[in-house]
């Protein structure tokens, strides 16, 4: 936002580009859930765009992402976050996306000292190199700390009503959307990748193992942002709604699913995914009933839907607290 404000305040013509990946933390459990419901439901990339009068274009970019998450050159952060490789796969997106409609240069708003990983110094070359990009990647709010790019030394930017901000404190950037009159912005610190949450790295690398498989499709990294995760038995793992906007995005996969839930008390709907066996299918229902509200009942009735069969009703006692060890839960 701050960069491309920036930018316009010199005169050039600015356009915004938002690639989805999937692994979006905003865009999608924020409008799920109950407990989010008092804050504003937009797409922060389309509310900026609108702020600053800008067109935004949203592009595609979930398969040859994969590639990234699945193999990223520099490797991961400190979970699944391939950051350094992520940032230049999108400058190298967006560069490729420019040349063809006559666009002069790529504008980030990376800041030197930022992040661990992907804005260091002596990563920042790196970006620009591979991106395909090189010096016509300017990072307008820390300019000053780099070497003049192309846009500067053409002159089609002032080098210096760029910026020269560095580390990891967002006060500096806080106090230029003050000065700008901008009040109101996401979160400064970003944060909005699923793949730099430790839970939700786990959950991936729990399917990539109960598969055999590095491998993922868009509904499965959609699925591992919902719901508690647990894997009683190595051939299954039992998804559970924890409220009811939960509820209403599962049951949107219960046909592709087996899927449980409970007849004789208010409860959850759970997803099972995996090969489970009449035992396992018990287990499962006794452990949905464990986070319905008959949970100090004596027995709970819990209807199973196996995937292309009638459904069935299995009445069982919910699993005590104590039969259900910390190692289930993904």
């Amino acid at each position: 936002m701050l960069a491309a404000r920036v930018m316009l305040d010199q005169g050039v013509h600015v356009e915004g580009l938002n690639f989805f990946t999937g692994f979006c933390v905003e865009g999608h459990t924020h409008a799920i859930r109950r407990k989010d419901q008092a804050k504003p439901k937009r797409n922060n990339a389309l509310w900026v765009a609108e702020t600053l009068g800008i067109k935004l274009h949203f592009i595609d970019v979930v398969e040859p992402y994969k590639q990234i998450v699945l193999n990223p050159r520099h490797g991961y952060g400190a979970h699944l976050n391939p950051c350094l490789d992520c940032k230049s796969f999108m400058v190298g997106r967006a560069y490729e996306w420019m040349e063809p409609r006559g666009f002069d240069f790529v504008v980030t708003g990376e800041v030197i000292g930022q992040r661990p990983k992907s804005q260091r110094r002596d990563t920042m070359p790196v970006v620009a190199r591979e991106s395909g990009a090189g010096d016509r990647l300017l990072r307008p709010l820390c300019a000053r700390h780099l070497p003049p790019t192309l846009p500067e030394r053409e002159g089609w930017v002032d080098r210096e009503a760029l910026y020269d901000f560095h580390g990891r404190s967002r006060k500096p950037q806080m106090a230029l959307a003050r000065h700008f009159g901008i009040e109101d912005y996401a979160q400064p610190a970003g944060g909005c990748c699923f793949l730099t949450n430790a839970h939700y790295s786990a959950k991936l690398e729990d399917l990539w193992r109960s598969r055999g498989a590095r491998d993922y499709e868009l509904d499965d990294i959609m699925l591992l942002k919902v719901g508690r995760h647990l894997r009683p038995r190595p051939n299954f793992k039992l998804v559970v709604a924890r409220e009811e906007g939960e509820n209403r995005f599962l049951r949107g996969y219960r046909y592709r699913f087996t899927h449980l839930r409970t007849l004789s008390h208010e409860g959850p709907l759970a997803m099972l995914d995996g090969a489970p066996d009449e035992g396992d299918l018990e287990l499962a229902a006794r452990l949905v009933a464990r986070f319905s509200q008959g949970r100090d009942a004596e027995r709970v009735q819990v209807e199973i839907t196996v995937r292309g069969r009638e459904p069935r009703v299995l009445t069982v006692p919910p699993l005590p607290p104590s039969e259900i060890p910390a190692q289930w839960y993904i």
